[in-house]
């Protein structure tokens, strides 16, 4: 089976199960500050767990692009990706465990559907500590299902218990699916999770049953959801009998380009083979995240950091391989030649992902001669110190300032008869990262902090603030993004100019006379079509469901959004423009407050 037909062969077997098929969100996510990038299929769909209504109903089911950076350094292995896509289905208070299960079942083990033998499946279960009980329920569901106990495995919180988003709110115990690969056990402990690869996790089925208090104690949820995810990658290997994700469809047409251009076989030799997976990865997740409809690119800051630091270490592996250069553009292309029909915005968007991979070669072969250059000149000190290491503080800032690579550090490090302290070198990069992981709350590019009552006002704020903007700017004016907090909106938008004071204080007055008018704040779900007919304001470039909601303050504003709001604009006080400035090329920031 290939990826394309488990996608739809997935989709049509929720759809058949009355679920709605929403499309993928965006890479950058709009409603989790706590990520540079869209980590699972269930962000986009957080204001939905949380309580809100989706146009789409009840039961929904799609295919979620996404990105984790965590596990960069460890990816040239069999297994780790930096980009993947995740197959979800959801219940958002309507069905709970039994249904939830009993489809996963179906699905897994119908000759209709993936056929997987019934006896070659274990599954694992929360069981339960002093705060919460075993979870029995799912385990009595399995039973009833033909599951013998000896394949019910009863595990910890840390392996099965999905935690809240911060401190407190919905959280519960999930149950995850395991094909037995037919391996002889590692140990008599050898059990699902295990890494000796016996038992290969296919699924996992999230139950928000509980809510999460202040005191840290547990209280039933009123509206129970169901989260699921589904990887394509691992799932399509699994079901081709092969042994790593870069055997399939998803990567070799990718891998054929990097032998052609590095004049290399993949699986001649390990340290190759984890070059070639490096390449292969790190330039397909750049290509999707060029390629997305909120497309970043290369930077020093946040997602821009991340996809820099993707790109310029596939060059640096690609000059491993071939020294003579890369050829960046044409495994794009391959990246491109695989997705671009199920994601069409890569198509679109082709001659400039071409651009930015060009520019960025270009940019990264000046770090590589400054870096070179810088290190020159510092190896006459070095080469003083009788214990010939180069200490991590100055690895690190080649690496920090100029992009300078550790394995080139080392490598040329090693000609001079020095080493490199590495442990020195961890904990400065371990320091970096904590700062970087400090800003990255302020770097991302929408959403809202949580759902607390001061958040829904200044939210609803956005919406006065938007459209006094239109008003006293003109048509031109578009959201950019917006990042709100219980104590202040910040709102990007696109204008050319720094705005005048007095156009300032126009706006700050039509927003206030709103307020002041006590104004009904509703909703209606519609299609997209009848949305725009009726002159609601949406985002350019966000992917809309058929039917979506639309926010109107009567006889003011209307605009398509997932909410939340407040009921009436009297409940947000007064509004007061704290600062305007330049947030980037013909974008300006407005930073508000409610008092």
């Amino acid at each position: 089976m290939k990826a394309n037909e488990l996608r739809q062969l997935y989709i049509n077997f929720f759809v058949s199960k009355n679920h709605t098929q929403i499309s993928g969100k965006s890479l950058i996510p709009e409603n989790d500050p706590t990520v540079l990038f869209t980590t699972a299929g269930m962000h986009p769909l957080v204001p939905y767990i949380l309580g809100e209504p989706h146009p789409g109903g009840k039961r929904l089911v799609n295919f979620q692009k996404c990105i984790r950076t965590g596990d960069i350094d460890e990816v040239g292995d069999a297994t780790h990706c930096t980009f993947f896509e995740m197959l979800g289905n959801w219940s958002l208070g309507d069905y709970f465990k039994k249904e939830a299960i009993t489809m996963s079942f179906e699905f897994l083990t119908s000759k209709e559907w993936l056929g997987f033998d019934p006896a070659k499946l274990s599954v694992t279960v929360f069981k339960g500590d002093a705060d919460v009980p075993p979870d029995e329920e799912s385990a009595n569901i399995w039973r009833s299902l033909g599951i013998p106990d000896e394949r019910i495995y009863y595990l910890p919180r840390k392996d099965n218990w999905w935690g809240p988003a911060g401190k407190t709110g919905p959280c519960g115990p999930d149950t995850e699916m395991f094909i037995d690969m037919g391996k002889t056990k590692c140990s008599p402990e050898c059990r699902p999770g295990c890494s000796c690869g016996k038992y290969f996790e296919v699924w996992n089925d999230v139950f928000m049953q509980y809510n999460k208090k202040k005191d840290g104690s547990y209280e039933p949820l009123k509206n129970k959801t169901v989260d699921t995810g589904m990887g394509v990658e691992r799932t399509i290997a699994m079901l081709q009998g092969k042994s790593s994700v870069y055997d399939t469809e998803l990567f070799l047409p990718i891998i054929k380009i990097i032998e052609e251009v590095t004049d290399t076989t993949y699986g001649s030799s390990g340290d190759t083979d984890k070059s070639i997976r490096i390449i292969s990865d790190h330039i397909k997740a750049s290509t999707i995240i060029l390629g997305d409809e909120k497309g970043v690119k290369p930077s020093n800051l946040g997602q821009g950091y991340i996809l820099r630091r993707l790109i310029r270490r596939s060059i640096r592996h690609l000059r491993k391989l071939s020294p003579e250069g890369s050829s960046l553009d044409k495994i794009a292309e391959a990246v491109i030649g695989i997705y671009g029909e199920i994601y069409p915005e890569l198509v679109n968007r082709k001659e400039m992902i071409i651009r930015e991979f060009n520019k960025e070669e270009e940019q990264f072969s000046a770090t590589l001669k400054k870096g070179e250059h810088e290190l020159e000149k510092l190896l006459p000190n070095l080469l003083k110190n009788p214990k010939k290491i180069i200490p991590g503080r100055v690895a690190f800032r080649l690496y920090d300032t100029y992009g300078f690579p550790l394995e080139i550090t080392e490598e040329l490090a090693g000609e001079h008869g020095l080493t490199i302290d590495r442990e020195g070198f961890e904990e400065a990069f371990r320091k970096h990262q904590e700062l970087s992981k400090q800003g990255a709350d302020k770097s991302f590019k929408g959403g809202l902090a949580d759902h607390s009552e001061m958040v829904k006002k200044l939210h609803t704020a956005t919406h006065l603030l938007h459209k006094a903007l239109l008003i006293v700017l003109g048509d031109h004016v578009a959201q950019k993004g917006s990042n709100i907090t219980a104590d202040r909106l910040r709102f990007d938008f696109s204008h050319p100019e720094k705005m005048t004071p007095e156009q300032i204080a126009e706006v700050e007055e039509i927003v206030n006379t709103q307020i002041s008018k006590a104004l009904p704040v509703s909703f209606e779900v519609m299609t997209l079509d009848q949305a725009k007919a009726e002159g609601s304001i949406a985002l350019f470039g966000e992917k809309y469901e058929e039917k979506v909601k639309v926010y109107t303050v009567e006889g003011f504003s209307k605009e398509v959004c997932g909410g939340p709001h407040v009921t009436n604009t009297k409940e947000l006080g007064t509004f007061k423009i704290t600062k305007e400035q330049s947030s980037s090329s013909g974008v300006r920031r407005i930073r508000a407050i409610l008092t």
